[in-house]
């Protein structure tokens, strides 16, 4: 029996349904050769309520060089009910610089820091504030542990920050608090566990993709430092540090990250036996990782037109290391090319043809994919990374489908060696916020139009006169242009998917799509200026995607400065609204909030037909090309004199207002200075 044939199972398997897996065996464990727990603040050894003991470092050999006076130690006020006993109701306070010295065996570390930003005797825990570094590598600048938690949501009490750092050779681990001026340090609890040499660091045989950048590849070996910002059981439960692989990991459910209501299935059989390879160690993840799934649902005619989608606070300005965990357990799930899909971050193409079963070799294989990607520096120090992922599906393939078991995210120290996030911060930890467009669901047709607006590049086409002229021009050379690639924007959000649905979605319909101001502000980082890539008298036009991802579009936005405004902005949806050309650029939709007036339209690959024109660095356009363009602009006009309900005159034709696709079809655009002619008015034809 196949259970996509039976999509009711599926139904009693959502997430907030199940019950906890105690059908999963356990992975073999790594044995760590370093294992250090470090109560500070306390006098003797104690047991946290995992079983595991940890030392006090009253008198502690780790910080035998510093002075008596450098530190005190100190016992929280009150405990919070979600707080132990052990390692948070004591901490170590440092009025001066302080260093932990910790003598491990050489290779990478698992380095965790615990914080409870209590109240201790009469210090104001709101007033700290301190650095920390390891050995060569910055961790925390000017940090402030309550600032961080308050600003966590849910909100917690106590939190813990994960690090990995390598120490080499005849090298120890130097932990060094530094307060900043007038202020403390403190630290409640710090673990170090080793963990295998190759766990995640790919080395310099073995480069990994590098998502919009040109070489492509990323090189990540142990000189790196890695911060985990995320962990993630995807379609599971919270797996505590005790049901890890020995290095005490905890991977926590993913619902809190799903983009609105688009949730998917969740499958979690009590019988799947994870095969372990060479490649993927019984280490690299739990059993119960590997033995629980996130996917679209039996329905593939659904599935194709909705994306499943995480998002991620993170902070700009570093790269990040996306680890992707994948296991296909189900039975029906026999060979390669039954479930191949897309894999989108930040709306940029990881991989196009992601087939599970091809990759792994066989049912209940586990495997992971590793990808970096580059966070570039806004206006804003947080911005968020998303992960999409949708069927590519075609009539070969049995299943229209998608699907995720586990998800880790690793910030990457910056060319100077810090980790460093700007104070104060929003940690990562925290969900998306509750601004987020949501799902727009038609309950009667069960669509899931998920609504991602991000950036495009809006350019021009050729003006009527030039066409009249191209007809009529005499024999004149045309300068030989400096042959380069297109110019290109990188944006944290751009992939060009291509569907049936998405092309659907670019036809004009009579009532245009309304966006809200969220919808918009979430895609373009609140109109970050690195998303503009054109301006006009109407205001910036920026680049973006809709449908999550799945559609390139151009949004511009009145500029309150412009000398356009309301009518002409109406005009533009009305008149696009009615129009039904292949040489017109579709209008998709707009946003009317209070104070915004914003066009969204399709996406336009090639840009301006000015572009290609004057003072470019692309390559010279080929007679036969220009006049296959001159020719589209006409056609373009002629329907709007001549095919349209009300011929219309555009007022507008210029070289810029000539845009050209990716299969370099001239589209006539910008219709907000257009007038319809009056009916008494005669028409006038133009054969072509």
């Amino acid at each position: 029996m196949s259970l996509r044939d039976h999509p009711g199972i599926y139904l009693v398997l959502l997430l907030h349904l199940l019950p906890s897996v105690t059908g999963i065996k356990k992975s073999l464990s790594y044995t760590p050769v370093d294992l250090i727990l470090l109560d500070c603040g306390a006098s003797s050894s104690s047991t946290s309520l995992d079983g595991r003991t940890w030392d006090g470092d009253a008198d502690s050999k780790f910080h035998a060089s510093n002075p008596e006076t450098a530190s005190s130690a100190f016992t929280a006020s009150q405990q919070d009910p979600s707080v132990t006993q052990v390692p948070y109701m004591t901490a170590r306070i440092f009025q001066s610089q302080f260093t932990y010295t910790f003598p491990v065996s050489p290779g990478p570390k698992f380095v965790r820091l615990y914080f409870y930003p209590a109240t201790y005797s009469n210090l104001d825990i709101s007033k700290s504030r301190f650095s920390l570094s390891a050995n060569t590598y910055t961790l925390l600048n000017n940090f402030s542990a309550f600032l961080t938690v308050s600003a966590m949501k849910p909100s917690v009490a106590s939190f813990i920050k994960e690090y990995i750092i390598t120490v080499w050779d005849n090298q120890k681990l130097d932990l060094t608090f530094s307060p900043s001026p007038s202020s403390f340090a403190f630290i409640n609890g710090i673990e170090i566990i080793s963990m295998p040499n190759n766990l995640y660091a790919s080395g310099n045989n073995n480069p990994l993709p590098y998502l919009g950048i040109d070489s492509n590849q990323f090189y990540l070996d142990n000189t790196t430092a890695l911060e985990k910002f995320y962990r993630l059981n995807v379609g599971g439960q919270d797996i505590n540090g005790n049901d890890d692989t020995g290095m005490h990991r905890t991977w926590l459910q993913d619902l809190n990250y799903i983009f609105s209501g688009a949730v998917g299935f969740v499958i979690v059989p009590p019988d799947v036996k994870i095969q372990y390879t060479m490649k993927t160690p019984a280490y690299t993840a739990p059993v119960m990782v590997y033995g629980s799934m996130r996917f679209m649902g039996p329905d593939s005619h659904l599935n194709l037109k909705y994306n499943l989608t995480w998002y991620f606070s993170i902070d700009a300005g570093f790269n990040y290391l996306v680890r992707l965990h994948f296991c296909e357990f189900r039975p029906e799930e026999t060979r390669s090319d039954q479930v191949v899909f897309y894999i989108f971050i930040n709306n940029q193409t990881a991989e196009p043809y992601a087939d599970i079963m091809l990759w792994s070799g066989g049912n209940s294989v586990p495997l992971y994919k590793d990808y970096v990607l580059w966070i570039p520096k806004g206006s804003h120090s947080k911005q968020y990374l998303c992960l999409a992922l949708h069927p590519n599906f075609d009539k070969k393939r049995t299943y229209a489908d998608a699907f995720l078991n586990g998800l880790e995210i690793f910030k990457l120290n910056n060319s100077g060696g810090s980790l460093a996030s700007p104070c104060p911060e929003l940690l990562a930890g925290s969900p998306p916020p509750e601004n987020l467009p949501k799902l727009k669901v038609k309950t009667n047709e069960k669509r899931f139009l998920v609504v991602i607006v991000v950036g495009s590049v809006f350019g021009g086409m050729l003006a009527l006169s030039l066409v009249i002229c191209f007809f009529a021009f005499k024999q004149r050379r045309v300068k030989d242009f400096e042959k380069s690639e297109a110019k290109s924007f990188r944006f944290p959000f751009s992939h060009t998917l291509r569907s049936s649905v998405t092309k659907a979605s670019l036809r004009p319909s009579n009532t245009s799509r309304r966006f809200s101001i969220f919808e918009i502000e979430v895609a373009t980082s609140k109109f970050d200026d690195e998303f503009v890539i054109g301006s006009g008298g109407f205001g910036n036009v920026y680049k973006g995607f809709i449908d999550d991802g799945a559609t390139p579009v151009a949004i511009k936005r009145l500029d309150s400065s412009s000398r356009q405004g309301t009518r002409e902005f109406r005009t533009e949806i009305d008149m696009l609204s009615e129009l039904h050309n292949p040489h017109l650029v579709s209008l998709i939709g707009y946003c009317d909030d209070p104070g915004e007036m914003i066009l969204v339209y399709e996406y336009m690959h090639r840009g301006t037909l000015r572009d290609h024109l004057y003072k470019t660095r692309n390559p010279p356009l080929p007679w036969k090309r220009r006049l296959e363009i001159c020719i589209g602009a006409a056609r373009g006009l002629y329907y709007l004199h001549t095919g349209a309900k009300h011929p219309i005159i555009h007022r507008d034709v210029k070289s810029t207002n000539i845009l050209i696709d990716e299969n370099w079809v001239a589209k006539v655009s910008d219709f907000g200075l257009s007038r319809w002619v009056p009916p008494a008015t005669p028409k006038r034809t133009l054969a072509l």
